[in-house]
């Protein structure tokens, strides 16, 4: 088991149960079929059901670890020289909710993500339901190249939220899922009304750790200056160290500094 499996913990099967349950009669089935989505997140348990939605299922201890890891992400943007912009939520419903709603934001502008369909409480748990991209790739499982290939859409698309005021907040490989050549986001988190120009430089600084193990710290840099000038990337530079310490993240902060001073010298 994971680190992340083993934070993330276990809902127990009559929960699943119910929640299976629950979805068969609100889209008038008499059963569905769940499968388990092999990913490995902290704070919910993925499904897909019936090959056709895809549900998240958030337990009380996910919310606490989200209220822990907001803490420590918000300690960590006031060491970063900035006060604390992540916001937390207050129970699994309440992350189910901001999660669609965050999906409904970011297609409005004309960002991809997958059809956010609802989201509703049973028992202790959150869920939410999205329809199911098939055959869908997490961007950490494709290759060098593919990826290199797919940079000027992904930073198009990070900047199109930026623009329209809205953050995603947790830009990793997970996150980032890729389907026939398109690029699409989930797992949006809460950013702090007027906080975008400091959520901004830490999601470059994420994309940035991101991709520089796939394309190296060259070709991620010169993307990104390429979607946003140098200016607005050098205020990522004070973010890199902080997320290169989140277990989610590894990659040579050094070099992908070293690139960035360069072109801004």
């Amino acid at each position: 088991m994971s680190v992340r499996q083993l934070v993330r913990g276990t809902i127990p099967w009559a929960t699943l149960e119910e929640v299976g349950h629950e979805l068969a009669r609100r889209y008038d089935r008499d059963a569905v079929r769940i499968k388990f989505l092999e990913a490995e997140n902290w704070l919910s348990t993925p499904l897909v059901v019936d090959e056709e939605w895809f549900v998240k299922v958030i337990s009380e201890r996910n919310a606490f670890v989200h209220a822990v890891l907001t803490g420590a992400r918000n300690l960590g943007a006031f060491s970063s020289g900035t006060e604390g912009f992540f916001e937390h939520f207050e129970d699994p419903g309440e992350m189910a909710h901001h999660e669609l709603e965050a999906t409904k934001q970011i297609r409005a502008v004309g960002v991809k993500a997958p059809e956010p369909i609802e989201a509703f409480e049973i028992g202790s748990v959150g869920v939410v339901v999205f329809d199911y991209l098939d055959g869908f790739r997490p961007l950490e499982e494709c290759s060098s190249e593919e990826i290199e290939s797919l940079l000027p859409d992904l930073f198009d698309s990070v900047s199109t939220m930026h623009r329209n005021d809205l953050a995603h907040g947790d830009l990793r490989g997970e996150n980032v899922l890729v389907q026939n050549g398109d690029v699409f986001f989930i797992d949006a988190t809460a950013v702090r009304s007027g906080a975008i120009p400091q959520a901004r430089a830490y999601d470059l600084a994420s994309a940035l750790g991101t991709l520089e193990p796939h394309v190296g710290a060259a070709r991620a840099v010169s993307a990104a200056v390429d979607q946003y000038g140098i200016d607005i990337v050098l205020d990522a530079v004070d973010f890199l160290d902080f997320v290169n310490i989140r277990p989610d993240h590894d990659f040579d902060a050094a070099a992908v500094k070293g690139e960035i001073n360069t072109i801004a010298s």
